[in-house]
């Protein structure tokens, strides 16, 4: 869980050390010697585990419905035996870079609004895209529910496709990149995650993963990407 979760716990009485019960936050105590326990369940220290996943189209990022179909932890299985979770979702047709970890206050740090990640996509659209929309999408564009959203910068991906333009925000709403592209009128043919706070899916194919260097995980961790 995260550090704000944890404190919850223990204020709450729900965490007790040697049979104790603790509500003091910062206790100290050694592993190799001191028993936790949550509800009266044994804590053990775990691997934190960081893997990279350039998701494929049509699986979802869900953990909990089984009837969800193909799932990015059906991809990742023979990674490890921790339990990790997906960063943020994905929706089922959207493709590229998604980061599943067991770190709870990583992910508290990566998907709070106040830290403000920079995101990357590559959107291919119906139509051609003007610059009179690329003026709009800077400006700003009024969601369905009345929120208005801005992207920090959009461009054309190549010279001679008008259709495929490559927009970077720092918003978090659910969704958001299909719905400033409703709001104008278009419809998102593709949408592909090609940076996700200073990750990118260099030499990640498609529906493959890949764990992060530990350089990575100390720049994510130290605020260092944006």
């Amino acid at each position: 869980c995260s550090r704000r979760d944890a404190d919850l716990m223990i204020t709450a009485g729900e965490i007790t050390v040697n049979g104790v019960v603790v509500t003091t936050l910062g206790e100290k105590v050694v592993p190799a010697k001191d028993v936790v326990l949550h509800n009266g369940q044994v804590l053990n220290l775990e691997q934190k585990v960081y893997i990279l996943l350039n998701k494929p189209k049509d699986t979802v990022c869900t953990v909990e419905d089984e009837h969800a179909g193909r799932t990015v932890l059906d991809i990742i299985a023979e990674a490890c035996t921790e339990r990790v979770y997906p960063v943020g979702r994905l929706d089922r047709n959207t493709t590229g870079l998604l980061l599943l970890t067991n770190d709870g206050d990583l992910t508290e740090k990566l998907t709070h609004p106040s830290y403000a990640k920079r995101k990357t996509y590559e959107v291919t659209l119906d139509r051609k895209v003007t610059p009179q929309d690329m003026e709009r999408l800077y400006s700003g564009v009024e969601l369905d529910d009345g929120t208005q959203v801005r992207v920090d910068e959009v461009a054309y991906v190549l010279p001679d496709d008008a259709r495929t333009v490559g927009v970077t925000i720092h918003t978090g709403q659910n969704r958001v990149v299909r719905r400033m592209f409703d709001a104008l009128g278009f419809r998102v043919e593709r949408l592909d995650r090609v940076l996700y706070a200073g990750l990118t899916k260099r030499n990640l194919p498609r529906g493959k993963w890949r764990f992060l260097t530990e350089e990575e995980v100390r720049m994510l961790k130290n605020d260092t990407y944006k």
